[in-house]
């Protein structure tokens, strides 16, 4: 039982940055990966970046050296900083919770538009 809440989606401009929130709830206990997918319409859902019980963190090659996922352990939140955001990067993002018996948890999304 894992709930999902994202935040921090908005209106930028180009080249500004935001910060997702993903705070969660429930039995976090057997969660393995934590991820932030996007999803653009007419596109399908992409992985944007993970971030592993062991603190290791994997990124889509469209986002590398732009994003950064990150985690608060103590209050059961993951972060996911975006700077230099460009168009491409308008989707809605959601996290997701994988467990380690391979089910997934998401969010309900967060809009992220880049725009002037």
């Amino acid at each position: 039982q894992v709930q999902l809440v994202e935040s921090g989606g908005g209106l930028v401009q180009p080249g500004g940055s935001l910060r997702l929130s993903c705070a969660a709830s429930g039995s976090l206990f057997s969660i393995h990966v934590i991820g932030w997918y996007r999803q653009a319409p007419g596109k399908q859902r992409e992985l944007v970046a993970t971030i592993t019980n062991g603190g290791s963190t994997n990124y889509a090659d469209s986002v590398k050296g732009r994003f950064t996922i990150s985690r608060d352990n103590a209050k059961f939140t993951v972060f996911l900083q975006m700077v230099s955001l460009k168009s491409e990067d308008t989707a809605v993002y959601y996290c997701n919770y994988k467990t380690d018996y391979g089910y997934d948890y998401w969010g309900q999304g967060t809009q992220v538009t880049v725009s002037s």
